[in-house]
């Protein structure tokens, strides 16, 4: 596989970190911990400048919540839906990513485009609102969440160490991880539910029904497909299947973005003493909310 210039950048990257001490790989900004090499401050700083589309596709998540496996259903949704078959970009979508001079980039790519974030609503471009485009935001159950962050942690090079389980887990619950507290990103996207402009999915209801999942995004982003596709794009889209393809969608980094997409392997991590502490915070934030009720904690997480 030759190298373009975004796997050679994303290279030294990988490289740089290996040389970084743990404690230096996050810097924290407004009270929020971000990666020193993927989100430097002049990275987020020209953020604010960024001029989304109205026609842009837009999709959120709190890390660890189904971003990749999202953008790839994406991807083969516009390909399908517009009659092309586009190679996907050679950068992830992931606006923190960009780096003010690929940031400008971005006003020469044709519509319509895919932009990603893993940022609070209140820190991503406030164009991102204000010009009115689609935003699909994914949430995924808490437990299964922290799981997979933690094994996120420990295989990308770039983030530190999560080690022990038991640190990650006090830092997720006080919410000292990278990107912030997933209780104060759902509820901030609680407050926005009304919007007609944002639609919420959530990991488990994509993985029990990802055909019907297809359907309503491929709706909501006004991007017709016909039921044959649909249904090809779901058969194409299965975590094993996404797995299977992540050696040529993601190079070598396809092993730390995918790993077992399971729902429910929290019980294979949590003891009872750490269940319950997330039950009751659970209880605390967001019982009683929307949001809330969309995440069947019950059924997930008990």
């Amino acid at each position: 596989m030759s190298q373009t210039p975004a796997m050679s950048e994303m290279k030294s990257r990988m490289e740089r970190a290996a040389k970084m001490k743990d404690e230096d790989k996050l810097y924290k900004r407004e009270g929020i911990l971000y990666s020193t090499i993927l989100s430097p401050p002049e990275t987020l700083d020209k953020l604010k400048e960024l001029e989304a589309r109205e026609d842009d596709l837009i999709l959120v998540a709190y890390p660890k919540c189904g971003f990749n496996w999202m953008v790839a259903v994406l991807r083969k949704i516009l390909n399908a839906s517009t009659g092309k078959n586009e190679k996907p970009p050679e950068r992830p979508p992931m606006v923190e990513f960009l780096p003010p001079d690929v940031q400008e980039k971005l006003a020469e790519m044709p519509p319509r485009r895919l932009l990603g974030t893993h940022l609070h609503p209140d820190n991503i471009p406030p164009s991102f609102f204000t010009k009115k485009p689609k935003i699909l935001v994914v949430f995924r159950n808490p437990k299964d969440t922290l799981v997979s962050y933690y094994h996120f942690m420990n295989k990308n090079p770039v983030l530190p160490s999560a080690e022990p389980w038991d640190k990650f887990f006090s830092d997720f619950m006080a919410g000292e991880v990278a990107w912030g507290s997933y209780f104060d990103h759902a509820l901030a996207w609680e407050k926005r539910l009304d919007d007609p402009n944002v639609m919420i999915m959530t990991y488990e209801e994509l993985k029990q029904n990802l055909p019907e999942g297809v359907k309503k995004l491929s709706e909501f982003f006004s991007l017709p497909l016909t039921d044959e596709q649909v249904s090809s794009i779901a058969g194409e889209s299965t975590f094993s299947a996404m797995l299977e393809n992540s050696q040529k969608s993601h190079g070598n980094f396809g092993s730390i973005f995918f790993r077992k997409g399971e729902v429910g392997d929290w019980k294979n991590n949590f003891s009872d003493a750490q269940s319950k502490q997330m039950d009751e915070l659970f209880q605390a934030k967001l019982a009683g909310t929307k949001l809330g009720a969309r995440l069947k904690y019950d059924l997930y997480c008990q």
